[in-house]
């Protein structure tokens, strides 16, 4: 299995840190501006092969190194601004990445399956799929995995039952507009009444993200567990239900834009796209959200 890191940030590099923990991969290349650029990653990698049940041979290389990847991992992005109040503002920078990268990287590995990390995911998996014969069951962004994954440990803590055992989904855009889907949490079987308190909380873990990044300038330990979950569950064909990013196929009637629905993830990417019974706030609130995605993948297309 080989798997290949387009971006050696601080979420690229965890990243590849992570996969080497887990096991499941045999190749792993890393892509950063320069072949040098990923080195220090992937010597620091190799020093630790030791310690690891099952080494993994890992490259620096280029974007001709990831020919014939299983999957690829896209987590590069431009410069983040230290003031940044959205994920949003990163768009017309990325986008413009995207239509760089990602035409050369399809072309090089057309069976690949591409886990989209970079933000704003929603968009970028919208133009990842519109600048390359990719079908959509192929590329799959980390979406509202983490934002899912806070609200789970928020309301354990608030239930003390275990995260494990709390269905809950943040549904949506990865962003301002995402959502509760309160109607279908449960715990046991037992619903989860929408309380004041459990909004309350869901509030907070939309903005956890920008509490990390005000404390130390980015965000990179649980999105990238949140990617290598998804890659997980694509080598291991899992088939588990997680909350990505995905082109919408006509649920509420959407279908020009990419948001988070839950979704069964195994060996071909995105197997089956699930449709929650949602209330009638909810469902307005995935309009709202598929408006704003919309909005910014049109922003970004005339840009």
């Amino acid at each position: 299995m080989k798997v290949s890191v387009i971006g050696t940030g601080h979420v690229g590099s965890t990243l590849a840190f992570v996969l080497t923990l887990k096991n499941l991969v045999k190749e792993l290349v890393l892509v950063g501006k320069t072949r040098e650029s990923a080195m220090g990653d992937v010597l620091d990698l190799r020093h630790g092969q030791l310690f690891v049940n099952t080494p993994t041979q890992v490259s620096a290389g280029t974007l001709a190194d990831s020919a014939g990847s299983d999957i690829i991992a896209m987590c590069a992005s431009v410069p983040t601004p230290k003031d940044m109040n959205s994920r949003l503002e990163l768009a017309k920078g990325n986008v413009k990445l995207m239509r760089e990268l990602m035409p050369e990287l399809a072309r090089l590995s057309p069976d690949c399956k591409v886990v989209m990390v970079s933000n704003p995911v929603d968009v970028l998996v919208h133009y990842a799929l519109e600048c390359t014969d990719l079908r959509p069951n192929q590329v799959v962004g980390t979406g509202t995995l983490v934002d899912s994954s806070r609200f789970r440990q928020l309301l354990a803590e608030e239930l003390r039952i275990h995260s494990g055992d709390i269905r809950a989904y943040i549904l949506g855009e990865h962003g301002d507009s995402q959502f509760p889907a309160m109607s279908c949490a449960d715990a046991g079987g037992e619903p989860l009444d929408p309380t004041p308190a459990r909004y309350a909380l869901a509030d907070q873990a939309s903005k956890a993200g920008f509490e990390v990044f005000k404390y130390k300038g980015h965000t990179n330990y649980a999105v990238a567990l949140a990617a290598a979950e998804i890659i997980e569950c694509i080598i291991t064909d899992a088939k588990h239900t997680l909350p990505v990013s995905l082109q919408v196929d006509g649920f509420l009637g959407v279908s020009d834009v990419c948001l988070s629905l839950p979704a069964v993830i195994g060996g071909n990417g995105i197997e089956r796209v699930l449709h929650p019974r949602l209330n009638k706030r909810e469902e307005g609130e995935f309009l709202h959200s598929a408006e704003v995605v919309r909005q910014v993948v049109a922003s970004a297309r005339t840009d």
